[in-house]
C-alpha cells in the first residue's frame, strides 16, 4: 500500500481525516488540526435541486424553510442515505478544508482518511468512497469510528492490553474493546442523539399535544436531559405548535420527566455496553477493571450516563477531554503516523 509513488504523492499533496457524521462533519487537516466543525445539513431548492446552503448556514433553516427550500440531513444512522446530496456536502467541506493548505498543495487531490461506523455493509463503505472520490479525494482510506475515537482520546490501543470505548454519535452508538491495534469485540447499534431527540419530541406530542421541531428537541436533550436522578430538578419552556388548537403554545417541562421520555434508547445504550463485556475474552476484561470505560461523542456529554453505566457495568466510567472531537482527533493522529498505523485502517483505495 504504502510504496515509494504513495510517498512522493504524499509529499506533495495534502492530507484530510473526515468525522463523517450524522449530525455534525469535522474535518482535520495535517498539520493544522480541526479547521472544520459544521453540521451534516444540506439545504436544496425543490424547484431545479439547487444546493443553496451546507453546514451552518442550513442548519438554521431547518424547520424554517418556504416550500420550495428543504433543509435536509444526507446521513442517516451513520451513513449515507441520499448519494448525490452527501457527495455536494463532501465536496463543499474539503474545498473549505483546502483554504487552510498551502497554495502549492492544492493542485494535488487530497489523500482523505474516514472514519465509518463498525458495523457499516459493503454497500455503504463503497457508496461512502465514491462519494469520497467524486468530491476531490485522491487516496481514499476509512476507519472505524471506535478505533478512531479511542485513538484520539489517547487509549493505549496498541498495547497487549484491553481498552473500551463507547463512542455516541448522532446515528449510532460504538461499543468496542480494543487491544494491538485492532477490534477485538464491538457492536454497533443505530441509537445514539439521534433516537433521544426523537424521544423527548414524542413525549411532548404525547403528553402535551404540542409539535415540536428537530432542533427544540435536541435543546431540551442538552438543556434538561439526563440518564441519571439528579439531586434538583431543572425546568424549561418549550415552544411548540398546539396538535389540537393549530396555534403557538409554550409549556413548562422538568428534567425528571425527559429523564423518563429517554429511559428507552439510553436503555439501548446500557444493553449495547453490557453484551459487548459479556463477550469479551476474559484476560482482557480483567484489565477492563482497572481501566474502565472511556465514553467519547456527543452523547457522552448527557448528564448522569457515565454514573449510570458504571452502576450497570460496576466498572470505572470516565468521559473524555472533548468528547465531540475525539473521532476527528484520532484521524489526526493517524495521518501523522499513517504507515506505523496502517493496522488501524478499516479499508483503503
Amino acid at each position: 500500500m504504502f510504496n515509494f509513488y504513495s510517498k512522493m504523492a504524499r509529499a506533495f499533496s495534502s492530507d484530510i481525516g473526515i468525522d463523517l457524521g450524522t449530525a455534525n462533519c469535522l474535518v482535520f487537516v495535517r498539520e493544522k488540526g480541526i479547521v472544520l466543525d459544521e453540521p451534516s445539513v444540506v439545504a436544496i431548492s425543490e424547484t431545479n435541486k439547487e444546493i443553496l446552503a451546507v453546514g451552518s448556514e442550513a442548519k438554521r433553516m431547518l424547520g424554517r424553510t418556504p416550500g420550495n427550500i428543504k433543509a435536509i440531513r444526507p446521513m442517516k444512522d451513520g451513513v449515507i442515505a441520499d448519494f448525490d446530496i452527501t457527495e455536494q456536502m463532501l465536496r463543499y467541506f474539503i474545498k473549505k478544508a483546502m483554504t487552510h493548505v498551502p497554495k502549492r498543495r492544492r493542485l494535488f487531490h487530497p489523500n482523505v482518511l474516514i472514519a465509518v461506523p463498525s458495523g457499516i455493509t459493503e454497500v455503504e463503505t463503497r457508496a461512502v468512497k465514491d462519494s469520497a472520490q467524486r468530491a476531490g479525494a485522491g487516496d481514499i482510506y476509512l476507519i472505524e469510528e471506535p478505533m478512531a475515537a479511542a485513538i484520539g482520546v489517547g487509549l493505549p490501543v496498541s498495547e497487549p492490553t484491553g481498552s473500551m470505548i463507547v463512542d455516541i454519535g448522532g446515528g449510532t452508538t460504538e461499543v468496542a474493546v480494543i487491544s494491538l491495534s485492532g477490534i477485538v469485540e464491538s457492536r454497533s447499534i443505530r441509537v445514539a442523539g439521534d433516537e433521544m431527540d426523537a424521544a423527548a419530541s414524542q413525549h411532548m406530542k404525547r403528553v402535551y399535544n404540542l409539535m415540536i421541531g428537530e432542533r427544540t428537541a435536541e435543546e431540551i436533550k442538552i438543556k434538561i436531559g439526563s440518564a441519571y436522578p439528579v439531586e434538583e430538578d431543572s425546568f424549561m419552556e418549550v415552544k411548540g405548535r398546539d396538535l389540537i388548537s393549530g396555534l403557538p403554545k409554550t409549556i413548562k417541562v422538568s428534567s425528571s420527566e425527559i429523564r423518563t421520555a429517554l429511559q428507552e434508547p439510553i436503555t439501548n445504550i446500557v444493553e449495547a455496553v453490557r453484551m459487548t463485556l459479556e463477550r469479551c475474552p476474559p484476560e482482557l476484561a480483567a484489565d477492563l477493571i482497572d481501566k474502565g470505560i472511556m465514553l467519547a461523542g456527543g452523547g457522552a456529554l448527557l448528564r448522569g450516563l457515565d454514573r449510570l453505566l458504571s452502576e450497570e457495568t460496576g466498572l470505572p466510567v470516565f468521559v473524555s477531554d472533548d468528547p465531540l472531537k475525539a473521532v476527528a482527533n484520532g484521524t489526526g493522529v493517524v495521518l501523522q503516523e499513517i504507515e506505523t498505523m496502517s493496522k488501524a485502517l478499516a479499508g483503503a483505495r
